[in-house]
């Protein structure tokens, strides 16, 4: 295991279902900025983002993958310069549990003028991967995408007393155990 120094949380929205903190059926999830210039998202599944009994649903996998690694590339930007999903995949390896925090972490592969790429995980308690994404990003000014209010989207960063300061995670290099179903 790794221990990574949190250098920064990320704005948080109202309504989105990813990051909205008033959407009563999102995921409320929070993300942080870490040395190693990996992007951190936690979020607890509650009973209603299940598929099967006790699992959380697989697009909402995908969905929590696809938004962390799109965030990648916002960091230490002003928060107009957003990415677009262009394409993403996403593998699942081991069924996500209900109510307990789920840990995703991306971080951005190619850096290009108006696309970027990055991949991420989800990873479980123990620290085994859970699902890997992937995909292309374009980079795009939020004027363009949506008639965005920052102030009606309460659009801002919403730190808590609980927020971490530093986080243990696998080893980057993969010579941890990954315990991958085949």
């Amino acid at each position: 295991m790794r221990s990574v120094e949190v250098v920064g949380r990320q704005p948080n929205s109202r309504m989105c279902f990813v990051c909205g903190l008033a959407n009563e059926a999102g995921l409320k999830s929070r993300f942080f900025e870490l040395a190693s210039g990996e992007l951190l998202a936690l979020f607890t599944p509650r009973e209603y983002h299940q598929g099967y009994p006790g699992r959380l649903h697989g697009g909402l996998a995908a969905a929590i993958l696809d938004e962390t690694i799109g965030r990648v590339m916002m960091r230490g930007e002003s928060g107009t310069l957003w990415g677009v999903t262009v394409d993403f995949s996403l593998r699942l390896h081991h069924p996500i549990p209900l109510d307990q925090e789920i840990r995703v972490l991306a971080r951005m592969v190619r850096d290009r003028k108006r696309l970027f790429e990055g991949e991420g995980e989800i990873l479980l308690a123990d620290g085994c991967i859970a699902a890997r994404g992937r995909g292309r990003y374009m980079k795009m000014d939020i004027s363009r995408i949506a008639d965005f209010d920052v102030t009606a989207q309460q659009w801002r960063v919403y730190s808590e007393a609980g927020d971490p300061v530093r986080v243990e995670l696998p080893d980057s290099d993969g010579s941890e155990k990954r315990r991958l179903s085949p």
